[in-house]
């Protein structure tokens, strides 16, 4: 409340497992109630969810999500892998058919929502079979945002002291690039699915030719940007109404329509 008095209008939840909200303070899970008591808040605009995890996924916010207007349409949640040897070698709980049926369940409850996730390669004992079944979860699920890395051996880390790190790393290198060229032709796709629709935007900053804006489907620092000619005068935090004129692998360009 005192960040929305002080004019904050986008508040993030960020946590390395955002679902398990509650557990240590109620003994249940409790994002759901905090969403909509967050969302209750006057002159909150955006409420966006970072870093919730697979396993035990709280399936009671996505209706939360769905009814509240101001809680984006945007979900974190890192994956990292879909083979059932590689989830089971990462301790990730969950397996490739579980993964599968979340992310249908997820979309079915809020259709137009937009998934981040992070994947990585290259982690020891991955083999060819294993790097396939990566392709075909990328290809498949079709993520609207999506991040990668290889494996780096971290002292103090499970994987690091458990496991010996056994894929080479011009392996490692050849498959991260794979991998984010099928990601490169996936997310220009749907970014030109999105020419001649109007979004919700917020400017972020100005630049020499343009604004740089978001939708709710953009988390700052990390996501696409939407390009905004400096045609009228915009101020910097507010919203406006914005139509996408044009897009490229990432980013969008668009036109002010009118004030939110």
């Amino acid at each position: 409340k005192e960040l929305v008095a002080g004019g904050v209008k986008e508040v993030q939840l960020i946590a390395q497992d955002l679902s398990y909200y509650g557990k240590d303070l109620y003994g249940r899970f409790n994002l759901a109630e905090l969403m909509e008591k967050l969302s209750d808040i006057e002159g909150l605009e955006w409420l966006r969810l970072h870093y919730t995890y697979p396993h035990l996924f709280p399936m009671d916010i996505l209706k939360v999500m769905r009814e509240r207007k101001n809680i984006c349409h945007y979900l974190d949640m890192a994956f990292q892998h879909c083979s059932d040897h590689m989830l089971q070698q990462m301790r990730r709980h969950i397996n490739a058919e579980e993964s599968y049926q979340l992310i249908e369940a997820i979309r079915k409850e809020v259709p137009d929502i937009h998934l981040r996730t992070t994947l990585m390669v290259g982690h020891p004992g991955e083999t060819e079979e294993d790097f396939e079944a990566l392709k075909t979860f990328v290809q498949k699920v079709r993520f609207e945002r999506m991040g990668a890395f290889s494996f780096s051996s971290e002292e103090g880390t499970y994987s690091g002291d458990h496991y010996q790190d056994d894929v080479a790393q011009e392996v490692k290198e050849a498959r991260l690039d794979e991998l984010m060229a099928l990601q490169h032709n996936i997310s220009e796709e749907i970014n030109q699915e999105k020419v001649g629709k109007c979004l919700k935007v917020i400017i972020d900053r100005e630049e020499e030719d343009y604004y740089i804006a978001r939708s709710e489907f953009d988390s700052p620092e990390v996501d696409p940007e939407i390009f905004i000619d400096k045609t009228k005068k915009l101020n910097i935090g507010s919203f406006y109404q914005a139509r996408i004129t044009q897009a490229d692998t990432y980013d969008l360009f668009a036109e002010i329509v009118e004030n939110q």
